[in-house]
């Protein structure tokens, strides 16, 4: 969690949500006349009204105390201010932009200034804009009037927002205004002048501010993220983030060409060697000037990109995979960004950083209910600012959280089609609604994260990857009639939830993708109810017997741990999926005492020794230990177990495998069978026939509880057990929104909750 002194807080821009009023004295900004131009913004819109926040930010101020917002980053409109960009300061404005102040100081709100996110005056840009080498004064000129006239009321300060989206956007490719495609040299010197002019804006600050202020700037960049926590790979993606790897005409998309320069008073070699074409002269002064002493760096981080490094230890970006997760407006989302870009930021700079935009676009509409259920936002958040949490943790100096935005908003070239807000603007009548979203984050500030996944253990349902054995007596039908992809051609056993080591499961989805059983086991315990035993208590198989299988007979774990390496006994169940008109199976003999059951055994006599029970589709069988048993060819079977593979042959039909007969186990067979056997009745019941839609109980016994469901419909149930193992055996469905088949095995983890089933399925179920 995070300490009670973070930064929780909400971001906006003045151009985006303010609107205008006829009244208020504002002049032109390069925004206003962009817009204006056909084809520029999506569906023609403009910001003339927005979000109406001029008229509206009292409402807006109220509306984000009852939310628990502690920050409020926003900018000043620059040519609110000064119409003009330098020269009469518009009182009118002052006035309005103190208040507001005031009002969220009043209502428990910091504020945070940026002094500028896009908002430049039309005339100066008439005049050359930040090309003009007399821009830094400019901005200077203005960030005297902000020091003026707030600082008393305002503690913190950034000088310029997101440089590299202006820089780019505006003026290399033309998509943002004031839609410029500078030839490079101008670009370069336009870049230095934004650099000086920040520089020149923290001299003024601290020159004539009314107290000491907080100065940071806050650049923003797409985070390469290394594909694994190999040091190459780490190694990769720094230098991916701090490189020159741009297109030129991409080239102002860059981070340490900003950043450098301010940190460490000089740009970075490598993009001075690859721009040394287009350079302007940098004077002593000029690098001077611009690395003036800052007390934070901002950033914007949205999404990321994989990188691994190559043989020669270059980054490499991996493609990203068909149908990956992104936001609405078509960003990818890796939640790493978060981690990585804060980590890479403070090792290389040693600055604090805050975050001070993240967020996401999403379709959001207002329900039936009235309300707007941003649930996919909610996942967003809660990935990222558990990423945040995670470098925060490892002591990256990370001390505050911006997230982009309050309000839904004019988005710039996008105009009204993205939403980034998490209380819903209605942008016909400018009503707002608050989303399921902002009362999340209003969870996550009154309790610094408490609530973020990274401070919940994950209890996902658990779906594996079953283990297939080749067995001699073995056949297809797991291929065939359940669809696994078969090793072999005698394929015996499928091994659906297993935690042994003879067939380890692996877990094929969700956080712990990659993950055996037992590793789960042992180090994630709290998922199994904290079970003390020694080992996952169960195994869950699938069995396709083409041909008889060996009369068998199984220790308990007394005998087991005695004569086996300490091993559970293996008390098993069996619920018979399928099997041929008129089968049987072994269960029991007729021995009548030990002496007699010796020289049965001895004797060959297995006609008269074994019980041959009759059995049909359906049919559930407890086999104890020491119950000679044995499962005969044509069925199929569902069997739960304790987590052993200790099986005594008594009888193996004379079988080779691999030329040899397979390994009998008589004496310890004669040792552990149970004289006389219990009445075979007392095995074997029917359950095909069972009410719809409700667990039924097959068995409860010390060691096991095994239930039926046939499922036909809709139902409803609270996992409240452990754990709990589920294999479909028939049908296909749905569990809590995951398409099931027949075939497939998972747990549901201690504490999971409510379980809502759907479709046609039979289902076994077991637990301890």
């Amino acid at each position: 969690m995070f300490r009670d002194d973070f930064m929780w807080g909400v971001a906006s821009s003045a151009y985006q949500i303010e609107g205008k009023d006829k009244e208020d004295g504002a002049g032109e900004c390069i925004w206003d006349r962009f817009v204006k131009e056909k084809g520029r913004i999506t569906d023609g819109a403009d910001a003339d009204v927005s979000c109406d926040f001029v008229h509206k930010y009292k409402e807006d101020i109220s509306l984000m105390k009852y939310m628990g917002i502690r920050h409020y980053r926003f900018s000043l409109n620059w040519s609110r201010i000064i119409p003009g960009g330098t020269g009469k300061v518009n009182e009118k404005a002052v006035k309005m932009y103190r208040d507001m102040i005031l009002f969220m100081k009043e209502k428990g709100i910091e504020p945070f200034i940026s002094l500028f996110h896009w908002e430049y005056p039309q005339r100066l840009q008439e005049q050359g804009g930040w090309v003009s080498h007399q821009s830094p004064e400019w901005f200077g000129e203005y960030a005297k009037v902000a020091a003026k006239n707030f600082s008393d009321i305002c503690e913190n300060f950034i000088t310029i927002d997101e440089p590299q989206c202006f820089c780019n956007f505006g003026h290399v490719r033309g998509t943002h205004a004031p839609g410029y495609q500078l030839p490079l040299p101008l670009s370069f010197q336009m870049v230095h002048n934004i650099l000086k002019a920040h520089g020149r804006a923290v001299q003024v600050l601290r020159k004539y501010a009314d107290r000491p202020v907080k100065i940071g700037i806050a650049p923003t960049y797409s985070v390469p993220v290394p594909c694994t926590e190999e040091s190459a790979d780490i190694e990769a993606a720094r230098r991916a983030y701090f490189g020159f790897y741009e297109e030129m005409d991409n080239w102002a998309w860059n981070l340490s060409w900003y950043l450098d320069p301010i940190l460490f008073g000089k740009y970075p070699k490598e993009g001075m060697e690859k721009f040394a074409s287009y350079l302007p002269r940098f004077s002593k002064e000029d690098m001077d000037l611009i690395s003036q002493p800052i007390d934070f760096i901002g950033q914007g981080i949205y999404n990321g990109y994989a990188v691994r490094a190559d043989k020669e230890g270059e980054p490499e970006v991996l493609e990203r995979k068909p149908g990956a997760p992104k936001t609405a407006v078509g960003w990818s989302i890796m939640p790493e960004c978060m981690y990585w870009g804060s980590k890479f930021l403070y090792e290389r700079y040693k600055k604090p950083v805050i975050i001070t935009e993240n967020g996401m676009s999403a379709l959001d509409v207002v329900s039936e209910d009235g309300r707007v259920h941003d649930q996919n936002r909610i996942h967003y958040l809660d990935a990222h600012i558990s990423q945040v949490q995670r470098a925060y943790d490892e002591g990256i100096d990370v001390t505050g959280y911006f997230l982009w935005t309050f309000l839904d908003n004019f988005e710039w070239e996008r105009g009204y089609s993205e939403r980034f807000g998490i209380v819903y603007v209605d942008f016909e009548n400018r009503k707002r609604t608050v989303k399921d979203s902002a009362y999340w984050y209003q969870n996550v500030m009154n309790t610094n994260g408490r609530n973020l996944s990274i401070n919940r253990k994950p209890r996902p349902i658990l779906f594996l990857n079953p283990v297939l054995k080749e067995m001699v007596w073995g056949g297809s039908r797991l291929g065939t009639d359940f669809g696994y992809q078969l090793p072999g051609n005698e394929v015996g056993e499928c091994w659906g939830i297993s935690a042994h080591p003879n067939g380890d499961d692996g877990v094929d989805d969700n956080c712990f993708i990659g993950k055996t059983l037992s590793e789960l086991w042992e180090n994630e315990r709290y998922l199994f109810g904290n079970l003390k035993e020694d080992r996952f208590p169960l195994l869950v198989k699938v069995i396709d017997a083409k041909q008889n299988l060996s009369i068998q007979v199984h220790p308990d774990d007394g005998y087991a741990k005695e004569h086996e390496g300490g091993s559970l006994g293996k008390t098993e169940c069996w619920y018979i999926i399928d099997c041929e008109e008129g089968a049987e199976l072994v269960v029991g003999h007729n021995a009548r005492t030990k002496e007699e059951l010796e020289n049965m055994i001895h004797e060959g006599k297995w006609d008269a020794f074994i019980r041959r029970v009759p059995i049909r589709k359906g049919d559930f069988i407890q086999i104890d230990p020491g119950t000679v048993h044995a499962i005969t060819s044509g069925c199929m079977i569902l069997e739960t177990q304790q987590n052993s593979d200790i099986t005594y042959r008594v009888y193996d039909y004379g079988r080779l495998k691999d030329g040899k007969p397979r390994e009998l186990h008589v004496e310890k067979s004669i040792d552990v069978i149970e004289v006389p056997a219990k009445p075979a009745e007392d095995s074997v019941k029917n359950v095909k026939e069972i009410l719809e839609n409700q667990w039924v109980e097959l068995i409860a016994c010390d060691y096991y509880k095994v239930y039926k469901m046939n499922l036909n419909g809709m139902m409803l149930f609270e996992q409240t057990h452990p754990f709990m193992n589920v294999s479909v055996i028939d049908g296909c469905g749905i569990v809590n929104g995951r398409v099931i088949k027949k075939g497939d095995h998972f747990i549901l983890p201690d504490g999971y909750g409510n379980v809502e089933l759907a479709g046609e399925m039979e289902l076994i179920a077991s637990t301890v």
